[in-house]
């Protein structure tokens, strides 16, 4: 038995939303690790000024 067209349109978006939210997930840990990067790179900069004040 064939699908209806109902079901057809259904099925269409349920996969569009899994594909939504995968691009959602993938935008978010490129954040995250933009974050983490910068975080890092802004306290190794503190660190140098830190160590270059203190001589």
């Amino acid at each position: 038995m064939s699908e209806s067209h109902v079901e057809q349109q259904v099925a269409a978006r349920i996969a569009a939303a899994k594909v939504k939210a995968e691009q959602r997930k993938r935008h978010r840990e490129e954040l995250a690790e933009r974050r983490r990067y910068g975080l890092q790179a802004r306290h190794a900069a503190k660190m140098r000024r830190w160590n270059r004040d203190q001589r």
